[in-house]
C-alpha cells in the first residue's frame, strides 16, 4: 500500500461545496467526540457501528456522502480509543484554532482519466498532471492546506524501490549543527529551513497576513520533507546495516528549542525505519547513553560531558587517540548496535 498526492483544480463550486462539507463535518465530529465522553462517564461505551447508526438518513439531508459521515465518526471513535488506552490525550474540539481540514472518503475509488478523478457527490475533479502507478485505488482523503486543496490516494501496490547488493554497516549520530555523522566519516549539513525563512515569516506574521504566514510554514515542511526523503533513501540505497543513536528528540527539543524541532530528526529516523523495512534493510536503535563521552579506541569515559562539553567538537583521549566528537559517536553507536544484533542473534539460534 503506497500514498500518492494529486493537487486539485477545483471550480468555484466544487470548492464551495467542499468548504460547506467541511463546516458540517466539524459539526458531527464535535457531537461525536462530546457524546462518547459524555456516554463513557455513566459506563456507557459504543462501537464504531453503533457511532455509524447516529447519522442513518442524514446523508440527504446534509448532501455528504454516507460514507464520509461514517468516516468522520469512526475518526472522532479512533481518538477517544487511543484516549482510552493511554496511548494519546483527551481528543480536541474543532474549531477556529484546531481546525478540521480533511474529509475521508472510505470507499474504492475509480481510476482517473485525462486528469481528471470522480468523487462522490463531486463529480469529476480535475488535478494537476502526475505519473500514477497502474494499482486499483483503495480508499481517499482531500485535504485543505495553505497552498490549495489535494487528494490523498491510497493504492494497493507494493512500494519497491533498487537498493545496492552490499554488506556495508555503519553507525549515525543525530547531531543539530551537523544533521548527521556517519561512523565512516561521512556528514549531512543541516540546512536550518526555519532559521532561513524565520525573517519573512515573521514580516508575514506582523502584517497580520494570516494565510501567507499559513503557506511559508508549509513550504518550510515541505523542503525539510523532502530532504529527509532524500537522505534516507541515499543510506538505504548504499547500507545493509544501519545503527542509529535512539535519542529522545522531545526533550530535548524542550531544553534546546527550535534548533531541535527545525531539524526533523525525529522524522528523518521514522523515514529510515519504515524505508528500511521495504528494502529488507536491518534497522537498529541503540542507546545513546555514553556514546560520547566513550574513547573508541580504547573504550574508557574520557571525553566531554555536560552541558559544557556541548562546545567541545574535538578532544585527545590519554591512550593518545586524538578523537572528532560526532565521528567517535557514530562509531561507538555502530559497536553497540553490532554487539546488540549478534546477541540477538545467538538467543535465537
Amino acid at each position: 500500500m503506497i500514498v500518492r498526492t494529486l493537487k486539485l483544480r477545483l471550480t468555484k463550486k466544487q470548492e464551495a461545496t467542499l468548504n460547506q462539507w467541511l463546516w458540517n463535518l466539524t459539526g458531527l465530529y464535535n457531537f461525536a467526540i462530546k457524546r462518547i465522553g459524555n456516554d463513557a462517564r455513566d459506563k456507557i461505551y459504543h462501537s464504531a457501528f453503533d457511532c455509524q447508526n447516529w447519522v442513518a438518513g442524514h446523508s440527504k439531508r446534509m448532501e455528504i456522502p454516507s460514507h464520509t459521515l461514517h468516516g468522520i465518526l469512526l475518526q472522532a471513535y479512533m481518538a477517544w480509543q487511543r484516549c482510552f488506552k493511554k496511548q494519546a490525550k483527551r481528543p480536541r474540539l474543532k474549531g477556529r484554532r484546531n481546525e478540521l481540514n480533511s474529509i475521508p472518503f472510505p470507499d474504492v475509488l475509480r481510476k482517473p482519466r485525462d486528469k481528471h478523478i470522480e468523487l462522490p457527490k463531486l463529480g469529476k475533479v480535475r488535478y494537476y498532471k502526475q505519473e500514477l502507478p497502474n494499482a486499483s485505488i483503495k480508499c481517499g482523503r482531500i485535504l485543505k492546506k495553505a497552498s490549495g486543496w489535494y487528494l490523498c490516494l491510497w493504492l494497493d501496490c507494493d512500494n519497491v524501490f533498487p537498493v545496492s547488493d552490499t554488506d556495508k554497516a555503519v553507525g549515525i549520530d543525530p547531531g543539530f549543527s551537523t544533521l548527521l555523522t556517519l561512523s565512516d566519516g561521512v556528514s549531512y549539513e543541516n540546512p536550518r529551513e526555519l532559521h532561513k525563512g524565520s525573517e519573512r515569516l515573521a514580516q508575514a506574521q506582523r502584517g497580520g497576513h494570516k494565510h501567507l504566514a499559513a503557506r511559508l510554514q508549509e513550504r518550510q515542511a515541505n523542503r525539510r520533507s523532502d530532504r529527509n526523503h532524500k537522505i534516507s533513501r541515499k543510506l538505504i540505497e548504499n547500507y545493509k546495516t544501519i545503527c542509529y543513536s535512539n535519542d529522545n528528540f522531545k526533550g530535548m527539543a524542550r531544553k534546546f528549542g527550535k534548533s531541535v524541532s527545525e531539524a526533523g530528526l525525529n522524522q528523518l529516523i521514522r523515514m529510515i525505519e519504515y524505508k528500511g523495512r521495504i528494502g529488507g534493510r536491518k534497522i537498529i536503535p541503540v542507546n545513546s547513553a555514553y556514546t560520547t563521552m566513550t574513547c573508541g579506541e580504547c573504550g574508557k569515559p574520557t571525553g566531554p560531558t555536560g552541558l559544557r562539553g556541548l562546545a567541545v567538537r574535538f578532544w585527545d583521549c590519554p591512550c593518545g587517540a586524538h578523537l572528532d566528537r560526532d565521528i567517535n559517536a557514530a562509531k561507538n553507536v555502530l559497536k553497540s548496535g553490532l554487539e546488540q544484533a549478534t546477541n540477538v542473534e545467538m538467543r535465537c539460534a
